[in-house]
Protein backbone atom coordinates (compact mmCIF):
# COMPACT_ATOMS: atom_id res chain seq x y z
CA UNK A 1 0.00 0.00 0.00
CA UNK A 2 1.30 3.63 -0.55
CA UNK A 3 1.96 5.84 1.78
CA UNK A 4 -0.09 8.66 1.55
CA UNK A 5 1.44 11.93 1.65
CA UNK A 6 -0.93 14.83 3.27
CA UNK A 7 1.06 17.48 1.84
CA UNK A 8 -0.21 17.04 -1.97
CA UNK A 9 -1.45 19.65 -3.78
CA UNK A 10 -4.50 17.67 -4.80
CA UNK A 11 -5.45 16.81 -1.08
CA UNK A 12 -4.78 20.17 -0.03
CA UNK A 13 -7.68 21.08 -2.41
CA UNK A 14 -9.77 18.53 -1.42
CA UNK A 15 -9.78 19.08 2.59
CA UNK A 16 -10.48 22.66 0.99
CA UNK A 17 -13.22 21.84 -0.96
CA UNK A 18 -14.45 19.50 2.25
CA UNK A 19 -14.05 22.19 4.70
CA UNK A 20 -15.90 24.80 3.15
CA UNK A 21 -12.93 26.67 1.96
CA UNK A 22 -13.13 26.22 -1.44
CA UNK A 23 -12.59 29.93 -2.53
CA UNK A 24 -8.57 29.66 -1.52
CA UNK A 25 -8.20 26.60 -3.46
CA UNK A 26 -7.04 29.08 -6.73
CA UNK A 27 -4.76 31.20 -4.98
CA UNK A 28 -3.50 28.14 -3.48
CA UNK A 29 -2.86 26.58 -6.95
CA UNK A 30 -1.38 29.90 -7.97
CA UNK A 31 1.08 30.09 -5.40
CA UNK A 32 2.16 26.07 -6.62
CA UNK A 33 2.70 27.21 -9.85
CA UNK A 34 4.99 30.45 -9.22
CA UNK A 35 6.75 27.71 -6.73
CA UNK A 36 7.17 26.13 -9.99
CA UNK A 37 8.23 29.10 -11.73
CA UNK A 38 5.52 29.25 -14.36
CA UNK A 39 3.63 32.15 -14.46
CA UNK A 40 -0.24 31.65 -12.78
CA UNK A 41 -1.79 34.13 -15.09
CA UNK A 42 -1.34 32.32 -17.96
CA UNK A 43 -3.39 29.70 -16.96
CA UNK A 44 -7.34 29.11 -16.10
CA UNK A 45 -7.62 26.72 -13.16
CA UNK A 46 -10.65 24.80 -13.11
CA UNK A 47 -11.39 22.37 -10.48
CA UNK A 48 -13.70 18.96 -10.89
CA UNK A 49 -14.98 17.29 -7.98
CA UNK A 50 -15.70 13.33 -8.49
CA UNK A 51 -16.35 10.76 -6.12
CA UNK A 52 -13.06 8.78 -4.48
CA UNK A 53 -12.71 5.75 -5.99
CA UNK A 54 -13.57 2.51 -3.82
CA UNK A 55 -11.51 1.88 -0.59
CA UNK A 56 -10.64 5.46 -0.25
CA UNK A 57 -11.31 7.53 3.34
CA UNK A 58 -12.45 10.31 1.38
CA UNK A 59 -16.28 10.84 -0.08
CA UNK A 60 -14.84 12.84 -3.17
CA UNK A 61 -11.94 14.22 -4.86
CA UNK A 62 -10.77 17.04 -6.60
CA UNK A 63 -9.14 17.11 -9.82
CA UNK A 64 -7.47 20.04 -11.21
CA UNK A 65 -7.36 21.20 -14.35
CA UNK A 66 -4.86 23.94 -15.78
CA UNK A 67 -5.72 25.12 -19.72
CA UNK A 68 -3.25 27.59 -20.80
CA UNK A 69 -4.68 30.95 -21.82
CA UNK A 70 -3.01 31.16 -25.08
CA UNK A 71 -3.91 28.00 -26.45
CA UNK A 72 -1.23 25.88 -26.31
CA UNK A 73 -0.72 22.25 -24.89
CA UNK A 74 -0.21 22.61 -21.04
CA UNK A 75 3.43 20.81 -20.06
CA UNK A 76 2.21 17.36 -19.37
CA UNK A 77 4.79 16.94 -16.76
CA UNK A 78 2.76 20.16 -14.96
CA UNK A 79 -0.80 18.04 -15.22
CA UNK A 80 0.74 15.25 -13.58
CA UNK A 81 2.37 16.80 -10.74
CA UNK A 82 -0.46 18.94 -9.80
CA UNK A 83 -2.68 16.19 -9.73
CA UNK A 84 -0.34 13.81 -8.80
CA UNK A 85 -2.04 12.33 -5.05
CA UNK A 86 -0.14 9.76 -3.49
Amino acid sequence: MARINPYTLRMQVTRMFEQGQSMFCTLKVRDWLLERNEDPDEYEIIFHQKPAPPGAVEAMIVEIELKRKDGEVTDPWLVEQVNLYT
